[in-house]
């Protein structure tokens, strides 16, 4: 059954927002499992943990497994704001519809669709460089692994195919996910299990989980802030509300059970590797700055042996191809709503004949994405690493913006239960306040001209590129508003029906 032929029928939740049908999407093409499947595969879990724990350890020694606890904290509070926003909305435009429904088109537009855009096209390009490192690296091409060249042809190959396989459709992309995610929850959990039973591995001890013992604010701000990053991108299986079993209320449960998969996964991993390895700044030490930006390079040989090392590397290399394919397909069907909603061109919105997905949209973001890592390559390897390390900043951003927007859309159900007041207020709202707080910080760390590998007039390059992927999207917003005005003066009302409580006079 299509969403064109769906019946919406009235019942207790009537009252409710119902999605918008008529996309064309394939309805039903994603189950419970495969959506925590998706979530799982967006946040590329091996990668992110690779990448990230060093740098955690480095700024706060045997409290990164505390570290990692409090980073899911406004992750969790902001999960709730999705579940509850998605099961009044369930909407492929996600945040975009969202946004636009709670603070207007301006707001949509820029915060719900722009920034998170831009924040997914600069993961694009460092996924598909690692994905295409680790590659050659498994294939014992060592020395075309450390050719820049090489590296960047050979990201653009597996963006290519990735591109290929999310315009084939869901249950194609879904089934492909499930063989990656397994061979990285394997390997996570196999080097973490080698980690715990090696004679001489330290106790695991309560204090690592101690929130109160960071050495001031600036170490705990700035380890929240990288941990903030390893969960990131749990929200992209929201991108296929329209195209699950139960649409209004799968994708939230989904939401909740892969972030506290995540949780699980990254502390096992975490804990392990603390206790095997030590915080020191020599040898396998996760302190060690060579062991900074990948930690499982350093101890899966050590621990694994040579071949089991390889099957580790091969699970970082699938974990940034997972994460890929899983940002086209959300991607995809955000350009799709936008064009449902008159907000982009009409083309956005052309779905295929036989795949049912957005093909202009998909094609579309591969296309950006291969364009921005070489222009970024070309114009100097480390604005690329500059461009990734001001992700932080777009991801408070929006999912800062999208926890407010939900207690602002509830404002006036705050009252009907203790149930609405604490998942539609009280938790969104905290939630909220947490990732305006971390923006405000990674902001002020990141103007000083050391931060990152780049600075112009004294201003941190880091920040030049977060701050400026958001003001470029002002007069993108400009041309869009001259493109499609109907949506700017009425996309407040028209992205969904008003509900029985907003059509009160002044109320809405």
């Amino acid at each position: 059954m299509t969403l064109d032929s769906q019946d919406i029928s009235p019942g207790p939740r009537a009252a409710a927002s119902p999605a918008p049908a008529g996309k064309g999407l394939r309805s039903g093409s994603v189950g419970l499992l495969g959506a925590v499947a998706l979530g799982l595969s967006s946040t590329a879990p091996a990668y992110s943990i690779a990448v990230t724990l060093g740098l955690v350890t480095m700024t706060v020694g045997q409290l990164a497994p505390a570290a990692l606890l409090i980073g899911f904290v406004p992750i969790l509070l902001t999960a709730f704001a999705f579940r509850e926003l998605n099961r009044d909305m369930p909407d492929c435009g996600t945040t975009f519809v969202w946004n636009t429904r709670a603070f207007g088109p301006w707001a949509g537009w820029l915060v719900g669709s722009w920034v998170p855009t831009m924040a997914t096209l600069f993961a694009m390009t460092a996924l598909a460089q690692v994905s295409a490192t680790y590659l050659l690296t498994v294939l014992g091409l060592d020395e075309l692994a450390g050719n820049g060249a090489a590296v960047t042809v050979t990201g653009l190959v597996l963006l290519a195919g990735a591109t290929v396989l999310a315009r084939r459709g869901l249950r194609i992309a879904t089934g492909v996910q499930y063989a990656l995610l397994g061979l990285q929850l394997v390997a996570l959990f196999g080097l973490g299990y080698a980690a715990f039973t090696r004679p001489g591995a330290a106790t695991p001890s309560l204090s690592w989980f101690n929130p109160f013992a960071f050495d001031g604010v600036g170490p705990f701000a700035e380890a929240v802030l990288l941990c903030l990053f390893i969960y990131w991108g749990w929200d992209a299986l929201v991108t296929v509300n329209e195209e699950t079993s139960d649409a209004d209320r799968v994708p939230g449960r989904a939401v909740l059970i892969s972030t506290f998969v995540l949780l699980g996964t990254y502390l096992f991993t975490a804990v392990a590797a603390v206790g095997y390895a030590g915080t020191g700044t020599t040898g396998i030490g996760l302190g060690n700055p060579d062991n900074a930006t990948d930690f499982l390079a350093a101890l899966a040989p050590p621990l694994l042996g040579g071949s089991l090392a390889t099957v580790v590397q091969l699970a970082v290399c699938v974990s940034a191809l997972s994460a890929m394919l899983t940002c086209l397909v959300g991607s995809g069907r955000g350009f799709l709503s936008l064009s449902s909603h008159g907000a982009l061109p009409k083309s956005f919105g052309r779905i295929h004949p036989r795949y049912r997905t957005p093909t202009v949209g998909t094609v579309f973001f591969g296309a950006a994405t291969a364009v921005t890592l070489v222009v970024l390559k070309l114009a100097s390897p480390r604005f690329l690493g500059d461009a990734i390390l001001s992700i932080g900043l777009l991801i408070a951003c929006y999912y800062g913006a999208t926890a407010f927007a939900c207690v602002w859309r509830f404002r006036h159900r705050l009252r009907d239960s203790k149930r609405d007041l604490l998942f539609k207020g009280v938790l969104p709202l905290l939630g909220g306040l947490m990732m305006v707080a971390a923006l405000a910080r990674s902001a002020y760390d990141m103007v000083a001209p050391d931060y990152g590998s780049t600075s112009f007039l004294g201003i941190g390059g880091v920040f030049l590129l977060g701050v400026g992927a958001v003001a470029l999207g002002l007069p993108v917003v400009l041309l869009i508003r001259a493109k499609f005005p109907r949506f700017f003066r009425e996309g407040k009302t028209s992205v969904v029906a008003p509900t029985a409580t907003e059509s009160i006079p002044n109320e809405s």
